[in-house]
């Protein structure tokens, strides 16, 4: 049977906010902070929710969603297994983008940049706190690699789900994007929408604003 969908009418107008070079803050940073804020406080579903794309070498891309840890000025946190395809594509190029949808407010938020791994303390500490649970996940899980099944899962997490200590795999920790391009992008009327680019240049960041 054939398989064919027509999305062309699928349409929603953008007439929530705006971004002006006079409105947006001087410092990407600060105006990430800002929106991440605005939809920590709206009803958006798993706000800190980001696309982390990669590729290898010869430029085959990946993407998947991770979750956003933590950030301040030294760059964006998150943390996974090493040993998964991202983890293996990072190893072999660092250079990464992340993408921030927030619906609600019809803004989205690209950051490109170089992946580093953040400190062995600090990769514990965070393993540390997740739930229990979350932790035999961890254990048991080889990211990535081909299991028999749901079964085979299932039966290694119930062979230690009575283990009280939960070490952190050595496969596994945080990376820290180290930003050099942030573009935020607000949804505008009839697809005129606001781009406004910061670059990292010479030791500044110097603003552009982009066609829709």
């Amino acid at each position: 049977m054939a398989l064919e969908k027509n999305l062309h009418h699928h349409r929603k107008s953008y007439e929530r906010h705006e971004l002006t070079e006079e409105q947006v803050a001087t410092d990407p940073f600060i105006q990430f902070n800002e929106w991440m804020e605005a939809a920590l406080e709206s009803d958006v579903y798993e706000p800190n929710a980001m696309v982390l794309s990669t590729a290898t070498t010869d430029g085959k891309p990946s993407a998947r969603v991770v979750l956003l840890k933590s950030y301040s000025k030294n760059g964006l946190v998150f943390f996974t297994n090493y040993s998964s395809r991202k983890g293996k594509e990072i190893a072999e190029n660092p250079h990464a983008s992340l993408l921030f949808f927030w619906d609600k407010l019809e803004r989205q938020v690209r950051i490109e940049g170089i992946l580093k791994k953040v400190s062995e303390e600090e990769s514990e500490n965070y393993f540390q706190s997740r739930p229990f649970e979350s932790r035999l996940s961890a254990i048991v899980s080889p990211q990535s690699t081909v299991v028999p099944g749901r079964e085979y899962l299932e039966s290694e997490l119930e062979k230690i789900k009575n283990n009280t200590y939960t070490p952190r795999p050595s496969n596994w920790g945080g990376y820290i994007l180290q930003p050099v391009c942030f573009e935020f992008w607000q949804g505008r009327a009839n697809r005129l929408h606001d781009r406004l680019v910061f670059e990292w240049t010479n030791g500044n960041w110097q603003l552009k604003r982009l066609a829709p």
